[in-house]
């Protein structure tokens, strides 16, 4: 049976229409009415997640597992505030997250009534689309809801993905629940285009210019993407940098080049700079490719983007084409004349299979820890990395082909990281493995209440006692807050927390324990998700780190 309320039932009905099945609902009595009618409608799978911070990221981990749209919904109040920091991190990382608040009645926003704030435009410009929605009492009303709910619906997935909310009054009484049907709703269809442009005047920069770099940012997989930049760079010269965040693995592409530009002197970068670069993708983890790039700019910057959005990451956008890339690639590669490997790309490839991952008798820290996790991971792993430290440590080894990245790297919040993995396990069938500090995971630690029914979870903690990244910063190394403040160091270890989650918890504190518990860790068979902290000293950690750069000067 479902709610009464005809601005619930319109809502839920649009929403299964739109073939919205996982909603993150968090409990309270103004959105009971939806929680009723979406739990009892099969069409829907409902997950309960108290704290409406970790439900938000929740909801971001199914939709990069699924890569569908995911709904979270929410009382009145201070409740939807909570969905903030998803909010960003979907809308730059544009992910489709719709946000559906429960709301008070207008009359009494602002009247000093229990648990009211002004709730529409919450999130500003931080949404593709924010409706606020009126309570249906004629055919009128009826029709303007309908059409809010279709355009912000269409807004969420047209074009480049983001985040919509829906804020939607739901006046009292709350709980007659004796509605058998849902309603048949007017669903808006909107097919969307392949956008594609004149690639003619483009071949002719192409051949102009033979300097050649294309960079991957973060994006999922996409064997497509991968089999056009390979025929690229195969055939017509261009060098192409990819993080693991691209997803976008291939012997012909380079993903050490931020070590690389290490190497490099001032006199020396001018020859790795190209006169031609192309973009595609989300964000890029390297700061030193951005700082190259804005001190070498090249003549052109062609810029692939889906929302059209200007984004003049190094200072040197010239182009801005809103197409599809395998398209534009694809016409490309038919208009341009094949090169053979000219010295601009011998010297990127030459110099980077100089530079090795550490060694294998890498002191015990966080890159060697780092280093023998990654060869445990089987075919087609499913790895989530957090961010800061974690991040640019694994990008220091080399990833096997089919294994899929994850990290929010679109505001780049430690807060993330743990809630989103959980998401992320709860609808994936194999293993799922994350890498996660120690600031990182005990922010987080909420994310772990319930969670039991989840055994799949492979969490690996790196605790180094405190933000080890901050260690790294020359500006910091001599200021009296630096350990205390703003790496916030710590003796906490998570065993007792990870035993009350329900986790298996395996712990290390040298090289000897951490291969035992990593042969556990592999295992596939097993009645609970595990939690394997590794203990390692911040010092010796920021000198290995710190030696393994250094050797690098001398390749």
């Amino acid at each position: 049976m479902y709610s009464v309320k005809k601005n619930v039932l319109q809502t839920v009905a649009l929403l299964k229409a739109y073939g919205i099945k996982h909603i993150v609902v968090s409990p309270g009595s103004r959105n009971a009415p939806l929680m009723q009618t979406f739990s009892q409608n099969p069409f829907f799978e409902c997950h309960i997640i108290v704290d409406e911070r970790n439900a938000a990221f929740y909801a971001l981990g199914i939709i990069q597992a699924t890569q569908t749209p995911v709904a979270i919904c929410c009382t009145s109040g201070t409740a939807v505030l909570n969905y903030a920091p998803a909010v960003a991190e979907a809308y730059y990382q544009q992910l489709p997250l719709i946000v559906i608040s429960a709301d008070r009645s207008p009359e009494w926003i602002g009247q000093m009534d229990g648990q009211t704030l002004p709730q529409a435009g919450t999130f500003g410009s931080l949404v593709k689309k924010s409706v606020h929605l009126p309570e249906i009492n004629n055919e009128k009303d009826e029709w303007f809801f309908n059409r809010l709910i279709n355009e912000s619906l269409i807004a969420c997935t047209t074009n480049a993905a983001g985040p919509i909310h829906i804020n939607i009054p739901i006046s009292e009484p709350l709980f007659d629940y004796s509605e058998k049907e849902l309603p048949s709703v007017r669903k808006i269809d909107y097919p969307q285009l392949t956008k594609t442009v004149n690639v003619r005047p483009f071949a002719k920069k192409w051949d102009s210019l033979t300097k050649r770099m294309i960079i991957v940012g973060q994006m999922f997989k996409s064997p497509e993407t991968i089999a056009a930049l390979e025929k690229l760079a195969l055939a017509n010269d261009c060098i192409i940098l990819t993080e693991h965040l691209s997803n976008c693995a291939s012997s012909s592409f380079i993903t050490n080049f931020d070590a690389l530009l290490y190497t490099l002197s001032d006199d020396q970068k001018i020859d790795f700079a190209p006169d031609l670069l192309i973009t595609l993708g989300g964000h890029i983890t390297s700061k030193r490719i951005k700082h190259f790039l804005r001190e070498h700019k090249p003549k052109n910057h062609w810029h692939l983007s889906s929302s059209g959005e200007v984004v003049d990451l190094y200072q040197s956008l010239t182009d801005l084409i809103e197409s599809d890339t395998l398209s534009f690639f694809a016409e490309l590669s038919e208009q341009i004349n094949a090169n053979s490997e000219s010295s601009f790309s011998e010297l990127w490839k030459s110099t980077s299979s100089k530079i090795k991952e550490p060694k294998a008798d890498t002191p015990f820290s966080d890159i060697s820890v780092t280093g023998e996790f990654l060869k445990i991971l089987p075919k087609n792993a499913a790895l989530h990395l957090a961010n800061s430290s974690t991040v640019r440590n694994v990008q220091l080894y080399t990833l096997d082909k089919s294994t899929s990245v994850f990290c929010n790297r679109g505001t780049n919040g430690i807060e993330s990281t743990l809630p989103t993995t959980i998401g992320f396990a709860s609808v994936y069938d194999g293993l799922v493995y994350l890498i996660i500090g120690d600031l990182s995971f005990f922010y987080s630690l909420s994310a772990l209440w319930n969670i039991q029914h989840i055994k799949n979870l492979r969490i690996l903690l790196i605790n180094n006692g405190g933000g080890g990244i901050f260690h790294l910063l020359p500006e910091l190394n001599k200021s009296a807050s630096l350990k205390e403040y703003v790496a916030a160091e710590h003796t906490t270890n998570a065993k007792t927390w990870g035993e009350a989650a329900g986790l298996h918890y395996l712990s290390a504190k040298n090289r000897e324990e951490l291969n035992k518990s990593l042969d556990i860790f592999a295992n596939e068979k097993t009645e609970q998700s595990i939690l394997l902290e590794v203990s390692t000293e911040m010092e010796v950690s920021k000198k290995t780190f710190q030696e393994y750069y250094h050797q690098l000067k001398n390749i």
